[in-house]
């Protein structure tokens, strides 16, 4: 497995598996397979409701702790944010059953994520949390929180995709040494994608599927990745990605095809201009 080397020398897989919106019940059982697919990368979350899940099918792997990365996500903590990141730290590897966590994200910049990223440094230099990083922290938020606290996040998590290639946050974050990692990087078929032309075309073209085509460009652009799937068919293809190669041709093509947008929100609508005003964030 190709990997990434993280600001502060820890090695991560480029391609992982991400368990979004898989049910506790289904999540089991899909973790257990992509294990055996070959996948070492597990990424969940708290707020995802399958971390306890995940934790079993780990449990039950026989893989040893040290080949396995594994990521989980802090929700929004109340006040005092800094004392109860300490306690869903604790709560999120309980229900994994791991003595640590490979990397840990802030989920959203919502509330005191100040004080959450004090009490995620701390667990940083306790080793608890090997890497610290953020998920879906624009460019403004993420360099304000890099000049006013000591650890330079390792990752942020983004919505990264074909429509939406995050071309200008991508030079912004290897500027400062954070990791770019797409969540969604089918866009959840939204838009087309998996019948796009252009995309089948390259596709036809290197005898592969579109979902190979994108990620195999996510990894020449050195993003990495965790596609979602509970097929363990799909799985095993979406690993099947490091024998070939997209050309400079293919690579110019795909470009065309930013938006520039999300493929899932959109910021203009007024019930989220509310929702996030009701945050500070609008």
């Amino acid at each position: 497995m190709q990997t990434v080397t993280l600001n502060n020398g820890i090695e991560m897989p480029i391609l992982g598996f991400g368990v979004f919106q898989v049910g506790p019940e289904e999540t089991e059982a899909a973790v257990t397979a992509a294990l055996a697919a070959g996948y070492r990368l597990i990424d969940t979350a708290a707020a995802y409701q399958n971390e306890a899940a995940v934790g079993a099918a780990i449990a039950k792997s026989g893989i040893s702790r040290d080949e396995l990365f594994v990521t989980t996500k802090l929700w929004v903590q109340d006040a005092p944010a800094e004392q109860n990141t300490a306690t869903a730290f604790d709560d999120s590897l309980r229900r994994l059953g791991l003595d640590y966590i490979d990397l840990y994200l802030i989920h959203q910049p919502f509330g005191d994520y100040y004080g959450q990223w004090r009490a995620m440094e701390k667990l940083n230099a306790q080793g608890r949390a090997r890497a610290i990083g953020v998920s879906n922290f624009p460019a403004d938020r993420l360099i304000d929180l890099i000049l006013n606290n000591e650890i330079v996040p390792a990752v942020n998590q983004i919505e990264t995709n074909p429509f939406h290639q995050r071309v200008a946050d991508h030079e912004i974050l290897k500027a400062e040494g954070v990791q770019i990692e797409s969540w969604g990087p089918f866009a959840e078929g939204k838009n087309g994608l998996f019948t796009n032309d252009l995309l089948t075309a390259i596709g036809d073209k290197h005898g592969t599927s579109v979902a190979q085509v994108v990620l195999r460009w996510m990894i020449q652009r050195e993003v990495v990745v965790i596609p979602k799937s509970v097929n363990p068919e799909r799985m095993a293809q979406n690993l099947d990605v490091f024998d070939f190669a997209l050309d400079a041709d293919d690579m110019a093509q795909i470009a065309t095809l930013d938006e520039g947008g999300s493929q899932f929100f959109d910021h203009r609508d007024p019930e989220m201009v509310r929702w996030l005003s009701a945050r500070r964030l609008a």
